[in-house]
Formats: structure tokens, sequence, C-alpha cells
């Protein structure tokens, strides 16, 4: 009896030290969206974290891309913030006014805050204080992807720098001539089949209005009558409503993937730097990249992408920053990042993407970020900004009158930025 007593109590003992250092652990949660390739190369990030780190447990909260702003707000309405969370770049502004991130500077290890690219921290700053409140690894931008074969068919010109971009008239010509090539079923795919809940017509869509010479909203006074339905944007929207009306852009039910589909069926694309890792395994050499199209006097393109922030209400924000600059820092995650053709947001993670270095078929995506990228509207009113326009355009694509349209849109962004007091400080700034 007493041998077994004995061994009670050794065992007992060594539970409650298993326990103890179980509940020594501290806990981080990390709040994020991606397709199922990086939501796996997440989980291994965060394996080798707790190995370099025993006493932190990752727990991650997936929210799927085209719902996640709606499990953010509801995570805000029950008061269970994460600790980390991924953000759409375009939407820090309403993050911060509304008081759920903090500062990150602090927080991060001082040479990936020395690494990042200038569009990088123009991302992740509000602009208000000017502080830094995201970072991320990659940034993004669109380009004009071209069938190399239907292009040749045509006799188009391919320019070989931003400064170069094809002309409206160009590209409409161009749209036309494809129509008719043996084997274009379509001579673009803007890829509507994204549809209107994923950011995709105000990121793609908008910097073609910038480059007509327009905006979704004056960025001085912050009121979009008079800019999202003045006479530049109203005609950029029905020269892409003309697009669609004579059967030259691929319908919405038609998918997202038609210019790199079987037997490449859409002549060009107007996509994310993220088509080509998938185009060129299938088009090879046939794929060339183009810089946008200028619409007007100059050249416009998007960026901002998912970023990284940690909110004001963690418990544990070192232990959160730490985290995030682990991720950034990882050899295995940047390289999987590099696989899918990620957009360098940081000068090092660039350095190891020939992708985008001069000469490199994504060249001229990069050469975007410096000299054409627009970002889309800094301020707490995106939300309704982005869902005006992209409820605009969609009734346009399908028969609606561009003007009206349009200036729905922006009377519903100005009666929320009234509604909401013209959401001081902004408007004070200037």
């Amino acid at each position: 009896m007493g041998k077994r007593l004995l061994w009670s109590l050794v065992l007992s003992s060594a539970l409650s030290a298993v326990g103890a250092q179980a509940a020594e652990k501290t806990a981080i949660q990390v709040m994020h969206q991606g397709d199922p390739g990086f939501v796996a190369a997440y989980g291994k990030v965060a394996e080798r974290f707790e190995a370099a780190n025993p006493d932190v447990d990752v727990q991650f909260i997936y929210a799927p891309h085209d719902a996640y702003n709606e499990k953010f707000s509801a995570a805000v309405m029950a008061k269970q913030l994460p600790d980390v969370m991924e953000l759409d770049a375009p939407f820090l502004a309403n993050y911060v006014w509304s008081g759920y991130l903090q500062p990150i500077k602090p927080l991060i290890d001082k040479d990936l805050l020395d690494d990042m690219t200038q569009s990088n921290v123009a991302q992740g700053t509000y602009p208000i204080d000017k502080d830094l409140y995201a970072i991320g690894l990659t940034d993004s931008s669109v380009v004009l992807y071209g069938n190399k074969k239907y292009l040749e068919a045509i006799g188009a010109r391919i320019p070989k720098s931003v400064e170069d971009a094809w002309t409206r008239e160009e590209f409409e010509t161009y749209l036309e001539k494809l129509s008719k090539v043996d084997g274009v079923k379509w001579p673009i795919d803007t890829f509507r089949g994204y549809g209107i809940k994923t950011e995709w017509i105000t990121y793609a869509y908008g910097p073609i209005l910038q480059s007509a010479g327009c905006d979704l909203i004056d960025r001085k006074a912050w009121k979009s009558e008079g800019t999202l339905d003045n006479d530049a944007c109203v005609d950029a929207l029905a020269m892409m409503q003309k697009w669609v009306k004579n059967g030259w852009v691929v319908p919405q039910s038609a998918g997202t993937n038609q210019f790199f589909a079987e037997g490449n069926p859409a002549a060009l694309a107007l996509g994310g730097h993220w088509v080509y890792a998938e185009a060129a395994a299938t088009m090879k050499d046939n794929i060339v990249v183009l810089p946008l199209p200028k619409f007007g006097a100059k050249g416009a393109s998007p960026d901002g992408t998912w970023i990284w922030a940690v909110t004001k209400t963690s418990a544990h924000p070192e232990i959160a920053g730490k985290f995030v600059s682990f991720l950034l820092k990882d050899k295995e995650f940047r390289t999987y990042v590099a696989s899918q053709s990620g957009y360098p947001g940081l000068k090092s993670f660039a350095a190891e993407s020939p992708l985008y270095a001069p000469g490199g078929p994504m060249a001229i995506a990069f050469e975007q970020a410096s000299k054409t990228a627009v970002a889309r509207p800094p301020h707490p009113a995106y939300p309704t900004i982005t869902s005006a326009f992209m409820q605009a355009v969609d009734e346009v694509f399908n028969g609606g009158d561009p003007k009206e349209a349009l200036t729905a849109a922006a009377e519903k962004i100005d009666q929320d930025i009234e509604d909401n007091d013209g959401y001081p400080p902004f408007g004070d700034e200037q």
C-alpha cells in the first residue's frame, strides 16, 4: 500500500507539472483568410514559431475571403477581437478610426521596418497621424496579360515599359480586331467572375476611372458627388459598358480563368499579379505581360493587399508582433509566396523574386508600383465607397445608365460621411 501511495503521489505530481506547464502557455489568436495553400503555409509557420517559442500557443481563426469583413464585424460585436488580424489594406483607415488597431512599429523587428518598400509603408499607414499600423510581405498590382499568338495575329504593338502603354484608342482597336480572330471567343477576361463581394471591381476597375481623369471621391474635400459622377467617370464607365455589350468581355457566368483555360478562349486578361503563376504554367512562352493601358493623359494602376496588424485589445501585443515578424522572415513561407508569384512588399523579398527583377516576366508589374500606382481612398468611409461603386458597376454592366448609377453611388457615399459627421478629423487635415 505504501508503494502504491508513493507512485500515486509521484504520478499526481507529474500530471500537475504537465498541467501547470500547459497553463503557462500564452495563447494568441490570429485571424486570416486565404486559399488552401496559404492556410497550410500559415499552419506550418505556426508550428515552427511554437517550436522556437514553446511557451506560446498560436490559434488560428479562418474567415473565407468573400465573408472576411462580415466575420470581423461579428468579432467586433462580440468583443472578441483576435490578437493578430489580416486585413485588406484599403480598410485600414476605417479600422484605425474605429479604434480596432494599435501602432505596429514598436512591435515589429526594426530590420523588417527598414526593409519595407515605399508602397508597403503607404498601404499600412494611417493618413491622419502618419503612423504605421500594418505590415505585409507583399503588395499587389493588376496588369494586362496577353496571348502572344493572338496579338501577333492582329499585329498588335507590344509595350516594353509603363510609359509605352497602349492608349485607349489602341486598346479598343485591338479588342475589336481580336473579336474577329479564329479561336478567340472573348477579346478580354476582366475577371467578372470574382463578383461584387471580393473588392475586385474597385481594386481593378477603379484605376481605369483614375487613368481617365477622375476618381471615386475628392481626396481633399472628401466628397463624392461631382467627382465619381462627373463626365470623365461617366464616359469611362460607358466605355466599359460598351465592351460588355459588344460581347468582348468574358461574362461573370464563365468563371475566372478563361485567359488560361483549355483552348485559351480569351485573348487578353485584366488580371492580378497572382494570375501569372497559374497562367504561365499552362501557357508557357505564349503569355506576355503588358502595362495597364492609358485611358486618359496618364496611366493608373492599383496597389494594396492583405497585410498584418495587431489589435488594440490584444492582451499580448509583444508576442503578437513577434509572431508577425517571424512570419515575414520565415524562409519556407517566403519561398511558398514567391512560388505563387507574390508581389514584393519587402526589398529583400524583391531580391529573392527574379520574376519581378529588371528583365523578369513581371518586371512591368513592379514598375507600375513606383510610376502609376494609386491607392484606394484611405478614408473611414471606404467600406461604403467600395460597396457603392461595385454596385454601380454591376448595374451598368447589366445595362443600367452610367450617369444614374454613379450619381446614386456618390449620394450613398456622401450620405454615409454626413451620417458620421464627416468622420472627424478627416476633412480637417487639409
